[in-house]
């Protein structure tokens, strides 16, 4: 394992072994990371299932403008049969009675995939809703990672390396400031 990343949490171990206070914040961020990285996924996951489901939608109501367009020539063509003059009145009858039904078959299948395309526009948009939570999860998370880097660099600049007082048995002072937003972030790791 050479990656650069795995030297990257070898070397924060390190760290943390040497100074005590590090690890609830080391292993808040080591949390996070991976909260981040399912969501992440979840997230591209769910994008890629929206446009799947809306390519679902797009091809439904072009079955739907097909079976339209079937449906109006049918019923042209049952209109020209009922109105043309023929020397064989059954014949011309037969085929407009074909069309006809032809027509009211079309018009039938035509609302059924209205249907469909309804219920499937539907769950595109639950998807999308869906889609936009893992978003909005991913951002939250990379600002938890952001105010973790944060506290860990404070609470780093704060101790010495080698012991966490260091090495004088004493814990030094800290500015007001910063001892503030320490207290605030260890407390809410401490308590979660």
């Amino acid at each position: 394992m050479g990656s650069p990343e795995f030297h990257e949490l070898q070397e924060h171990a390190e760290h943390g072994a040497h100074n005590p206070s590090m690890a609830p914040v080391s292993l808040t961020m080591a949390i996070l990371a991976v909260a981040l990285a399912i969501v992440s996924l979840l997230g591209h996951r769910a994008h890629t299932e929206e446009m799947l489901l809306q390519t679902q939608v797009s091809d439904r109501w072009a079955y739907y403008q097909a079976k339209n367009i079937r449906m109006h020539e049918d019923d042209v063509m049952a209109d020209l049969a009922s109105v043309m003059v023929t020397t064989d009145t059954q014949k011309a009858a037969q085929v407009r009675d074909k069309y006809k039904t032809e027509a009211d078959r079309y018009r039938t299948d035509k609302n059924d995939i209205e249907a469909e395309a309804h219920q499937v526009e539907k769950e595109t948009q639950l998807e999308g809703r869906r889609s936009d939570r893992f978003d909005l999860s991913e951002v939250f998370l990379e600002i938890a990672l952001v105010v973790t880097s944060i506290t860990r660099a404070i609470i780093s600049a704060e101790t010495p390396r080698g012991t966490a007082d260091g090495g004088s048995g004493a814990r030094q002072e800290q500015s007001p400031a910063r001892g503030d937003l320490c207290q605030l972030c260890s407390s809410l790791w401490l308590r979660g």
